[in-house]
């Protein structure tokens, strides 16, 4: 962000556009109505949409920006990314950057093995088995990140959606979703219970303790050589299925605070940044992790990051977008709690999926359906 805004200021040479950085923690939990507060531009996570527009927090970019510009942003959007900002019949904020749970691998240390990136679940405890030891399989199983994994597994059993407005997760799906993630955990690094997913990522690119990751959200600046001492590759998600459905949706969108003395000049900053021509350039090349569709199929962008965005693009189109009610955020770190401590403590799995939607009653406000 720092790198276009200061090509951007080109434009405008009074203009200064300056950015703070905030944790993955933060990113993932802090009120977005209480940064609109402080920031012209917040780089915002989806599920915080309800409680952005609740608020007024945020600036409906369709009243601003001319149709054609957003109908070309949703024809070349990343799976649902697009979509994912959408809310209410307006559009508040641009998808600049795509993300899902992939899996991650290490090229080297299964090549050494002749092991194959597993593509069923089967494989994956196969592969589990078959690495020498002292390497293992992991996960990024932080409460956070507990839940995004049984909400990833759930989608992809069902096939289709998994959950009931009334009650919350179906109970079947819900159940094998908690048992399958039991039996992964039994075979995975004992750092993966704490994780989040930068952490796993340093950990595999910095040691051979973690050849494997099925499912984990991907960051392609590990894929590019010289970003750590050794490449991490990433592939679709391990299915049950044909295809690699249901992985939950990331990613970032670029959003513009209804609270700013400098509207204009925001949006326009925004549009800048989303256009192809900046993603598949300067937004790549200063080491981001674009949105647009254009740079995910662009050849040199993928001979740059190990083939990332062509190998994990099927898994990004059938991606799960997940519920933005305003208490979405809540229900999330609640429920993320109970699954962490039903797979570090044990118990039943019906106990705590009825917890889950217990959690998810309380949250839900009854007049934001969507």
């Amino acid at each position: 962000m720092r790198a276009t805004s200061e090509k951007f200021q080109v434009s405008y040479p009074d203009l200064r556009i300056s950015w703070d950085a905030r944790s993955l923690k933060d990113f993932e939990d802090y009120p977005i109505e209480k940064l609109a507060e402080k920031y012209d531009l917040i780089m915002m996570d989806h599920p915080f949409i309800g409680s952005g527009v609740e608020s007024k927090a945020l600036v409906p970019l369709d009243e601003h920006v001319p149709a054609k510009y957003l109908e070309d942003q949703a024809r070349h959007s990343v799976g649902p990314s697009y979509e994912s900002y959408s809310w209410e019949e307006h559009q508040w904020a641009l998808a600049v950057d795509a993300a899902a749970q992939v899996s991650a691998y290490r090229p080297d240390l299964l090549e050494a093995q002749n092991l194959q990136v597993p593509e069923t679940w089967d494989e994956v405890f196969e592969l589990a088995e078959a690495l020498p030891e002292g390497m293992k399989i992991g996960l990024a199983l932080n409460p956070t990140h507990s839940f995004c994994t049984f909400i990833t597994l759930c989608a992809h059993i069902s096939g289709k959606e998994y959950s009931d407005e009334a009650i919350g997760v179906n109970i079947s799906v819900g159940e094998e979703a908690l048992n399958l993630l039991r039996r992964v955990v039994a075979v995975t690094h004992e750092v993966s219970l704490g994780a989040d997913p930068i952490q796993i990522l340093e950990l595999m690119s910095r040691s051979d303790e973690v050849a494997y990751v099925p499912l984990m959200f991907g960051y392609s600046n590990y894929a590019r050589p010289g970003f750590a001492p050794h490449i991490v590759g990433f592939k679709n998600i391990p299915s049950v299925r044909p295809e690699p459905s249901g992985s939950v949706l990331g990613g970032i969108g670029l959003a513009v605070s209804a609270y700013s003395e400098h509207r204009q000049v925001a949006i326009d900053y925004a549009l800048f940044v989303a256009t192809e021509e900046c993603q598949r350039g300067i937004y790549f090349e200063s080491g981001g992790q674009p949105g647009h569709r254009g740079a995910w199929t662009d050849p040199k962008v993928n001979q740059r990051s190990s083939d990332f965005f062509k190998d994990t693009l099927r898994t990004l189109d059938l991606a799960y977008l997940r519920s933005r009610h305003t208490g979405y955020p809540e229900f999330q770190g609640r429920a993320g709690e109970t699954i962490s401590d039903f797979l570090r403590s044990g118990g039943k799995a019906r106990e705590a999926l009825n917890t889950i939607n217990r959690l998810y009653k309380e949250t839900k406000r009854p007049d934001l359906t969507q």
